[in-house]
């Protein structure tokens, strides 16, 4: 894949994110809140990636995973983290603001490992990288605008097609 194709895959990622975390806001309201629809998100998840491997055939590598350092699972602990906290938040301040203030945090939080070479990946902030974060706090402050009167949600429609 070129770059551009790399890209573009990126931004249709990066728009499914505000998606699942409706969904699953929805789910949690008839599964039993945030942290059970985040449990059956993983399932879910699980069970495709699981779909995938065997319609594929790839060969799972596991021998010697047991003396891999603790540390090297907790990427699951994040991911679960961050979805039951997506699923818990969207309803309270919108898709859009847990979007921007997530990237906020992801931005601040890269340039932080990228200075301190967390991992071996050095690469030291400048200017043009600060300015960068700066450039993404004000983007959050102007979509999140916490100084506003929060517009009234929409209703949901009877039958629970709507997404809010």
């Amino acid at each position: 894949m070129n770059i551009f194709g790399a890209l573009l895959v990126a931004v249709l990622i990066g728009a499914i994110l505000p998606l699942q975390g409706l969904v699953n806001a929805r789910l949690g309201m008839h599964v039993g809140g945030p942290v059970v629809a985040a449990f059956v998100s993983f399932l879910v998840g699980t069970l495709m990636l699981g779909l995938y491997l065997l319609a594929t055939r790839t060969p799972i590598a596991l021998q010697g995973s047991l003396k891999l350092p603790a540390w090297i699972w907790a990427g699951g602990v994040f991911g679960a983290i961050y979805v039951a906290c997506f699923t818990l938040l969207v309803p309270r301040i919108g898709a859009a603001g847990m979007i921007c203030l997530a990237v906020l945090g992801q931005v601040t939080a890269s340039l932080l490992l990228d200075q301190f070479g967390v991992l071996q990946a050095p690469k030291p902030v400048d200017w043009m990288r600060l300015l960068g974060a700066l450039l993404v706090l004000v983007g959050v402050l102007l979509v999140v605008a916490p100084w506003r009167t929060p517009a009234k949600p929409a209703s949901a429609h009877s039958n629970g097609s709507s997404l809010r």
